[in-house]
């Protein structure tokens, strides 16, 4: 009888986890797509290389226009990832993570990370 109700209460305990997992408060429309594409260890190397580098994009009071969604892709093109960088001037508007995954749906990149005004994109190299 008491095996019943261990196995019970850690199949509750487990589901909790799941759901747990799989709910986040923080998220937006169309994040977990941008967000599922890489694997945890390319997300580990593409963090740990662009970590001691400085954003190769800045993104001002203007927004995200074409001309800056050009740039992006064409540096995506020739070095598979970026880091960008909001001005708080841009930030009035929007919230970072809400502009981050909107420039990587227009781009076709994915979201690697998102860390106060700063995220990097990543985009595999086209064969």
């Amino acid at each position: 009888m008491s095996c019943k109700i261990e196995t019970a209460k850690r199949a509750s305990r487990g589901n909790y986890m799941l759901n747990m997992r799989g709910a986040h408060e923080n998220t937006f429309e169309g994040e977990n797509k941008v967000l599922n594409k890489l694997t945890f260890r390319m997300k580990h190397r593409i963090k740990r290389k662009l970590s001691g580098e400085k954003p190769s994009i800045w993104i001002g009071k203007n927004g995200v226009s074409e001309e800056l969604l050009k740039e992006i892709e064409k540096q995506l093109e020739k070095k598979e990832m970026v880091k960008i960088r909001i001005l708080k001037s841009a930030l009035e508007r929007d919230e970072t993570k809400k502009i981050a995954v909107r420039i990587a749906e227009k781009t076709e990149a994915s979201l690697v990370d998102v860390r106060g005004h700063t995220f990097m994109l990543y985009k595999r190299y086209k064969k």
